[in-house]
């Protein structure tokens, strides 16, 4: 059992830092650096991935803004200019994926890049900016879970819960682990891209079923349904891989 410690903000001064929001913003360097260092062993200029990440952090930040309206469709659709209001929160981490994918998708094909090295290398480093990035929903909790009685259980006021931030940041540095030991072990090209697709999307369709407040369809979080189209997209990749051999 874990406790439950909320951090939301850290005050130095006049200046008021959110938790969440450092948290976000050392995930996306640490996994930029971690992609750039990927990418010179790949053979391709590091430079190119840091200048690249402009772009799918604009991207990400827009689908994961726009994916909120899934979330609360009747809220946004009476209010849209509610959705403008960024800096009150509400962002969604597959919305942000999508986002992401996209500006991956038109860089590449513009700048003529070798598309699965390139795409190799952002796949290695996300996960380790999904780890530390979960850490501040953690730290905010701002994803409640089922009651449990899990050993990473967090002692909420009222019961001990799923902490979707804290199981999601584990998730994320336990597949950079394997991740780096697939590396060290001269993995061929298409593997990061592949497993992090499969990982990742079966962990937390899973994951999602322990969610407290998420609106869902059919039965279904929106996020679950993202995570149905990565695992199917990666296991169309390996089909395809297979084929070839």
């Amino acid at each position: 059992m874990i406790p439950y410690v909320q951090f939301t903000t850290i005050h130095i001064g006049f200046l008021t830092i959110q938790v969440w929001g450092l948290m976000v913003a050392l995930g996306i360097f640490c996994a930029t650096w971690v992609a750039a260092r990927k990418a010179k062993r790949n053979g391709l200029d590091p430079n190119t991935v840091w200048d690249f990440s402009f772009w799918i952090i604009l991207s990400a930040f827009i689908g994961a803004r726009l994916f909120e309206v899934v979330y609360e469709p009747a809220f946004y659709f009476a209010h849209p200019i509610e959705l403008l209001k960024f800096w009150q929160g509400g962002f969604s981490e597959m919305g942000g994926f999508l986002g992401a994918i996209v500006a991956l998708i038109v860089y590449i094909r513009t700048k003529k890049l070798n598309a699965w090295k390139f795409a190799d290398s952002v796949a290695y480093g996300l996960p380790l900016g999904f780890g530390i990035g979960r850490i501040g929903c953690f730290f905010i909790h701002d994803h409640p879970g089922t009651l449990t009685h899990f050993f990473l259980g967090v002692k909420y006021p009222d019961g001990i819960r799923h902490d979707g931030g804290l199981e999601l940041s584990i998730e994320g540095f336990l597949i950079f682990l394997l991740f780096v030991f697939l590396d060290r072990k001269h993995a061929k090209p298409k593997t990061f891209v592949i497993a992090f697709l499969l990982l990742h999307g079966t962990i937390r369709f899973f994951l999602d079923f322990f969610r407290l407040v998420d609106v869902r369809y059919f039965s279904l979080t929106p996020a679950q349904y993202v995570s149905l189209l990565m695992i199917f997209v990666g296991g169309y990749f390996t089909v395809v891989m297979q084929r070839k051999k």
